[in-house]
């Protein structure tokens, strides 16, 4: 007799296996819509062992969003390249999306308006006492108007106007259309303060007492020390970049009569880093280089320089763009000038003497530093001059006569090797004096003037500040230079922490020695 249980089980047997193959089917077509939207998310996604938990690796790499305790200060973790699961003896790897931004996110502080936008709007008040008007030279994002060139000596609409002391209004403008900034200051690497501190300098520096000088300094360490990003590392996580010599931010006393003001000495400014178009002899301040007038809005336009420039015919041996400075009483400009002009025919004098407006036209300037092979860069009121950045976007061999002019400053954006790019005659001051300029420059070598020479026309990118709006594929510029110098900055300070060290140690220290003369030979 039949077993009617089984009977009936065979009897629907292909139903069975129909509604077995369609569960089947049901549960691939819900694993492949999972995987290809979270692949339009960003996001890898796989299965447990189990088939029954997705897993989404996204929760695993940092990005904008991402919450991390505001007590941290470890270095964030990398990005793993493959997400590993094991299933009895085999691995399964999935490759996922690398956070391009680790290690480079820069959270930007936002700043009342008293510390950076009102100086812009009372900009005819920044140069009081003189008849120099810095308005215009705010125009396009602080590069100042675009320069006519109906000789065709310049580049057309890559070069402007730019006035030296806007350099924080520039890098302001760049660190907006920075690729990784973030609105989350827990996963920022960096953090920038955007105060316009050396405009601020501009509105007080004749006439007004040391109260006045000081007060947005002292309101600016107020405000950052009760914020929480300032709690993560005390500051020293902070940056700061200004248009003037780092000197100026350091008066030391409170004498009516002496220069500046003591940002820089104020104990929370201790702990940021701040850079500037020169740097004083304490660790915590870094120069980077002025600002010039060339701003390339892409990589071709950098190309194309540089090949006219290789090309460019030149018939004086050397020249200097500047002025005397007999109130200095050991300046060697004088000395410069009286050989230039003994020299007729071999050297180029392009006279900036007070009153004279030939070294305000950067046409005028790019003319006789391209004419030139070599371009003499005394110091000038402090160590540094916008000029030798100039005499590098002419391709002109730059010679320095004392260390504190580029050696010991631009240490992101130069070569250390200095003999690579330059020459070298060490003359600290007048009594010191004992060459001649023209034979001694006539005795270097050809082959050398030329590897000289190649090596500064490829310092150009390095030396620029591209269009606020540029976006390099290949080059990196003054500011990308820039950043990434404080950022290895500041991991060094983490990797102290990381290692139960102090980092305040040597973090604000003066360096005495900065300045000396051994360490950089005997020059030529």
């Amino acid at each position: 007799m039949e077993n009617p249980i089984t009977a009936k089980c065979c009897t629907n047997q292909p139903w069975f296996v129909l509604l077995v193959f369609f569960v089947f089917c049901l549960e691939l077509l819900w694993f492949d819509y999972s995987g290809f939207t979270a692949k339009k998310s960003g996001a890898v996604s796989v299965l447990d062992g189990s088939h029954g938990t997705l897993v989404d690796t996204q929760s695993y790499l940092p990005h904008d969003f991402t919450k991390t305790s505001n007590n941290s200060i470890s270095q964030l973790p990398k990005t793993d390249e493959s997400v590993k699961m094991a299933d009895g003896d085999e691995e399964l790897k999935v490759v996922t999306e690398v956070d391009s931004c680790l290690g480079r996110y820069v959270y930007v502080h936002d700043l009342p308006s008293r510390f950076n936008e009102d100086l812009v709007k009372n900009c005819r008040l920044l140069t009081r006492g003189t008849d120099k008007n810095m308005c215009p030279y705010l125009d396009n994002l602080g590069f100042g108007p675009e320069i006519d060139n109906p000789e065709d000596v310049l580049l057309n609409n890559s070069w402007f106007l730019t006035n030296q002391f806007l350099l924080e209004v520039i890098f302001h403008n760049r660190m907006k259309s920075y690729e990784c900034l973030t609105n989350d200051s827990s996963i920022a690497s960096a953090v920038f303060v955007p105060f316009y501190a050396g405009l601020d300098m501009s509105l007080y520096l004749w006439g007004f007492n040391i109260t006045v000088r000081d007060s947005a300094s002292l309101a600016l360490v107020k405000w950052l020390s009760e914020k929480p990003e300032w709690k993560r590392m005390w500051g020293r996580d902070h940056f700061l970049v200004a248009g003037r010599i780092a000197w100026d931010f350091r008066r030391q006393s409170d004498n009516e009569s002496d220069w500046g003001s003591k940002l820089r000495f104020l104990p929370e400014s201790k702990n940021m880093s701040m850079l500037s178009i020169e740097s004083s002899s304490w660790n915590n301040d870094y120069a980077i280089p002025y600002p010039t007038c060339f701003h390339p809005s892409n990589d071709s336009e950098i190309f194309q320089w540089q090949d006219r420039m290789r090309r460019q015919k030149r018939r004086y041996l050397f020249s200097f763009a500047g002025a005397p400075r007999p109130e200095y009483q050991n300046s060697i400009r004088g000395k410069i000038i009286d050989q230039c002009l003994a020299s007729k025919n071999r050297c180029k004098l392009l006279d900036c003497n007070y009153g004279a407006t030939n070294c305000d036209n950067p046409v005028n300037v790019m003319r006789v530093f391209s004419s030139s092979v070599f371009c003499l860069q005394p110091p000038g009121d402090s160590y540094t001059r916008r000029s030798i950045f100039d005499s590098i976007l002419a391709g002109c061999i730059p010679v320095f006569f004392h260390p504190g002019t580029a050696y010991a400053q631009y240490i992101w954006h130069l070569p250390k090797n200095h003999t690579q790019y330059s020459v070298y005659i060490p003359v600290k001051d007048l009594s010191e004096w004992k060459i001649n300029l023209n034979e001694t420059l006539l005795r270097i070598p050809e082959d050398r003037i030329s590897a000289l020479r190649e090596e500064v026309i490829k310092l150009i990118p390095r030396v620029v500040y591209a269009g606020s709006r540029s976006r390099s594929e290949t080059l990196e510029d003054s500011f990308d230079l820039a950043v990434k110098g404080v950022l290895e900055r500041i991991e060094g300070v983490r990797g102290m922490i990381r290692e139960g060290k102090d980092p305040s140690i040597g973090f604000a220290d003066a360096d005495d020695y900065k300045y000396t003369f051994p360490p950089y030979g005997d020059g030529i």
